[in-house]
């Protein structure tokens, strides 16, 4: 088995909150890979997007998901990492991907201000057009799909962490590796 997992999914799919309630369930790290993105390269991401165009802002993101050293670890991408091809190909060797599977509906209601999120996001395109455009993609990478219709972020978590730990060759950070 892979020594992390990488939750991948759209904005508001709750990668960051239920990454983190899971590596303290799991005695693993979080690493959120958007705060990595935005020390290392000392901007916001909305900043990045702003200062580079969604190209510039895909290309840093690929290259700094391609290049995480992690173990023991839940991931956080930003829900755009699925566009960098050498970020995807890193993080499936490196660990098992998990797509957290929410509703267009949901997405929707979940979500503030897009800009503000800093989500990548082309112009003249709408949310359903992103939700459409990544799903087949979130779909293609993931190695366990987990369906949040009708969980809070308790229960997503309970309904992973089942799964995960089901696997017979799962070991948690605290026990033999």
């Amino acid at each position: 088995m892979k020594k992390n997992f990488t939750l991948i999914g759209m904005p508001a799919s709750g990668k960051s909150t239920v990454g983190v309630l899971l590596a303290k369930r799991l005695g693993y790290s979080f690493v959120d890979v958007d705060i990595i993105i935005q020390e290392k390269e000392g901007r916001l991401l909305k900043e990045i997007i702003d200062q580079e165009g969604l190209d510039g802002f895909l290309a840093v993101e690929n290259r700094i998901n391609a290049e995480l050293d992690v173990k023991y670890s839940m991931i956080a991408p930003g829900g755009s990492v699925i566009y960098g091809k050498e970020a995807m190909e890193h993080l499936k060797e490196i660990s098992t991907i998990v797509y957290l599977k929410l509703s267009y509906e949901d997405v929707k209601n979940r979500l503030g201000d897009l800009k503000d999120r800093g989500v990548a996001l082309k112009d003249g395109m709408t949310l359903l057009d992103l939700y459409n455009e990544r799903v087949p993609y979130y779909e293609k990478y993931a190695d366990i799909t987990v369906d949040e219709t009708g969980l809070d972020a308790g229960g997503t978590v309970d309904k992973l962490r089942a799964m995960i730990e089901a696997d017979p060759e799962f070991c948690p950070i605290s026990g033999k590796r």
